[in-house]
């Protein structure tokens, strides 16, 4: 190749390398514009699926709630974690009129953003049920495999 061609090889190269960084930079600018709308919408999201979770609680629709839930699930100290969606169904009564009714606590009650992707709302015991002051029973909510899912009761007590 004669030097000419091989400058004018080279030139035409590097008026290319311009449009390579920007190709580039858009790409990477558009990946960071995806995870930011992700996080975003995973957020206004909960508040969706708190009123559909709450719903079914309040209605006692115990199929709806082992839908929304992720297995296993969580369980307080020295309580069996809930394997699968009939342990769920069969266990109902245990985990949402068991401590706290949680039918009450969630037509009254709001979750509270804990993290990025975990909410958690607070209910008082049966007994007590207007005392929001001592609400050491847990409900837990993360955001996993694409969508909200139930995933944990705790007695921060315990």
């Amino acid at each position: 190749m004669s030097p000419i061609k091989l400058s004018k090889a080279l030139s035409e190269q590097n008026s290319l390398l311009p449009v390579r960084l920007l190709r580039g930079q858009a790409w990477l600018a558009g990946i960071v514009i995806l995870l930011l709308c992700s996080n975003t919408f995973a957020e206004s999201d909960f508040s969706a699926f708190w009123h559909k979770f709450k719903a079914a609680v309040i209605a006692g629709d115990k199929v709806a709630v082992a839908e929304m839930t992720k297995f296993p699930l969580s369980m307080p100290y020295e309580v069996k974690a809930v394997k699968n969606k009939e342990g769920l169904l069969r266990r109902y009564n245990e985990i949402f009129k068991g401590e706290t009714n949680a039918a009450q606590c969630f037509a009254r009650g709001e979750p509270r953003k804990e993290s990025a992707g975990h909410y958690e709302i607070y209910c008082p015991f049966k007994e007590t049920p207007k005392d929001r002051e001592n609400a050491p029973i847990r409900f837990i909510f993360e955001f996993t495999n694409n969508s909200w899912r139930f995933v944990g009761l705790d007695n921060i007590n315990e």
